[in-house]
């Protein structure tokens, strides 16, 4: 065999050849530290100053045409009266429209329209004004009240800081009657609500305003957090 060709398989058999862990060697995890585990909770209040409505429009018709029609003078009618407070066009809205058959022992006996305005509330003060408004111009039943505040998220990273504190407070606790102290942290995880607080509020197929103005009370909005942390134990012997 010529020279090159065994140079040539010599080069072959290198690029084949694998190397192979040895069975009998074992890979042992290195042991975690030990840890302390916490979690702790917190609230912070933020005045309300922001209030979503929902005020349905309601009709019935023998057909399905007069329904839509007898609504849509209804709704136009609502617009008018909430715009007549000073709501502009950004805090009205219309959803949820529908035109649906109504049935009695299994036969269409009539039409229901429905059709929702979102009302935008920024004066707080003004939400009772607003529900008795639309009562009176044309809607029939109110949804929904929602109230939120536009400092929410500061109020949130205020409840944090002191859950976060709050936490670490019972961990350092913790490792001193542990005999020991508190290491570093070695994860921090959080939650918290968004801040908006809806507002139990039913009045359905009403007739006309009410008589005497809508009593309406947001009160703060409480926001809630919580936090999940873990730190390392350092024992006195370290």
């Amino acid at each position: 065999m010529r020279r090159n060709d065994i140079a040539a398989l010599a080069a072959l058999a290198a690029l084949n050849l694998v190397v192979l862990p040895s069975p009998t060697r074992a890979q042992v995890a290195a042991p975690q530290p030990p840890a302390i585990v916490t979690n702790a909770e917190a609230h912070a209040d933020a005045p309300a100053d922001r209030a979503a409505i929902l005020i349905a429009v309601e009709t019935h018709a023998s057909t399905a045409a007069a329904a839509a029609a007898d609504n849509s003078r209804l709704t136009r009618a609502t617009l008018d009266t909430l715009r007549a407070l000073g709501l502009s066009r950004e805090q009205l809205g219309t959803s949820g429209y529908s035109v649906m058959p109504q049935y009695t022992q299994g036969k269409v006996s009539g039409y229901v329209a429905r059709n929702t305005v979102r009302v935008d509330m920024r004066k707080i003060d003004e939400v009772g004004k607003a529900i008795d408004a639309a009562l009176a111009g044309g809607a029939n039943s109110i949804g929904s009240l929602q109230f939120t505040a536009s400092n929410a998220d500061s109020a949130r990273r205020e409840a944090f800081a002191r859950a976060t504190a709050q936490a670490r407070g019972d961990a350092e606790v913790l490792a001193r009657a542990a005999g020991g102290t508190l290491g570093p942290l070695l994860e921090l995880t959080a939650s918290g609500d968004n801040g908006i607080r809806p507002m139990i509020f039913s009045r359905g197929l009403v007739a006309g305003a009410a008589a005497a103005p809508t009593p309406i009370d947001a009160g703060p909005i409480t926001v809630n957090v919580s936090v999940n942390a873990r730190w390392q134990f350092l024992p006195a012997n370290r």
